[in-house]
């Protein structure tokens, strides 16, 4: 019980003894209260019932009639958050001259109710609103940082073993005239940098899955090693309902993962980015520019023959590589199957 409600209990124990007694002088003497208290307590009872016995404090019930308006509030907030160093007077006159009429003692009630009354309050008011404030970072910044950052730049993509993760894309290599569009269908072992391509008038999912089909695939099945992963972007050559589109229905009739990068985030594909400059600075930009291509043939021949150089005699250059080409690497990182041990023949083991 709270000390207002053991009050009223006793002002209710002081009518009630009225009411026995049939004495109003013999009741208040009893209770240690005054004639004038007694009344002022029936009163109150009488006006308000029970909650007129509860001990009311002096002054105005709710907002003071002299406070300022909500409108005023906030733009002496705003203001104080803006430039938190002014003083009450340099506020009032700031807001005088944006036509907000308010003295310096407003102020101050304004900031007294948002504990803003001190200097060091009001720039710790900004410091939390700097630190709570959303910033949307665009593209090109999101790439300077990650670009500059230690944390990002050390960031790679982990593969342990040969087939673990395969990296596809589609590649635009340009136009050909009286063929139109060529693009490139780009498949690679992350763990080897081993690369497949294969080029197309088109980039449909069908071509997509021609490609593995015809060409990866098979290279590792002679190998004898499994595709666990395929990572591919959200294009519509790779992406799609999973019980319809012929991407998908080809990778589950394999038994074979597939994964998609962040939208609008082709680094996290990096692989097979990077092979794309290399295939431009090494092979495209320069075989443009030797070779007058009238027909797609002629332009997958010259590819296969410079995928032959990287996949087997190019030293490679990437992240764990250390100078060895591609096969090599293919081949040291498939994984061996264990050994089981034959068993004897029941004749022999007797």
């Amino acid at each position: 019980m709270t000390t207002d409600q053991k009050v009223a209990r006793r002002k209710l124990s002081l009518r009630e003894l009225a009411s026995e007694l049939d004495n109003v002088s013999k009741a208040w003497q009893v209770m240690g209260y005054s004639r004038q208290q007694f009344y002022e307590i029936r009163r109150n009872y009488q006006t308000f019932g029970s909650e007129g016995l509860v001990d009311r404090l002096p002054g105005a019930r709710g907002p003071h009639p002299n406070r300022v308006s909500e409108e005023v509030e906030e733009a002496i907030l705003a203001h104080s958050l803006k430039h938190p160093t002014h003083g009450p007077l340099r506020v009032s006159q700031e807001l005088v001259l944006q036509g907000v009429a308010v003295s310096s003692g407003g102020v101050r009630g304004v900031w007294s109710r948002h504990s803003l009354l001190t200097k060091h309050e009001r720039l710790m008011r900004l410091e939390r609103e700097t630190r709570e404030r959303e910033v949307e970072l665009s593209a090109q910044q999101v790439w300077q940082l990650e670009r500059f950052s230690p944390e990002f730049r050390e960031r790679h993509i982990e593969v342990h073993h040969t087939g673990e993760l395969v990296a596809v894309d589609t590649f635009f290599v340009g136009t050909l005239k009286g063929v139109g569009r060529v693009y490139l269908q780009s498949v690679l072992d992350c763990f080897s940098r081993h690369f497949w391509g294969r080029l197309y008038t088109s980039k449909l999912p069908l071509t997509a899955v021609h490609v593995l089909n015809n060409d990866v695939l098979p290279f590792f099945e002679a190998n004898d090693v499994r595709v666990e992963t395929i990572l591919s972007d959200n294009g519509r050559e790779f992406c799609g309902r999973p019980n319809k589109h012929p991407y998908e229905l080809f990778l589950q009739l394999e038994e074979i993962e597939h994964r998609t990068t962040q939208v609008r985030r082709p680094q996290s594909n990096g692989f097979i980015e990077r092979m794309h400059r290399t295939l431009l600075d090494e092979h495209f930009r320069i075989a443009g520019r030797t070779k007058w291509y009238e027909t797609l043939d002629e332009m997958q021949k010259d590819l296969d023959e410079y995928l032959l150089h990287y996949n087997n005699k190019r030293p490679h250059q990437g992240r764990n590589m250390g100078g060895r080409t591609p096969i090599a690497v293919f081949k040291s990182g498939i994984l061996k199957s264990p050994k089981t041990k034959k068993e004897k023949p029941i004749s022999e083991a007797a």
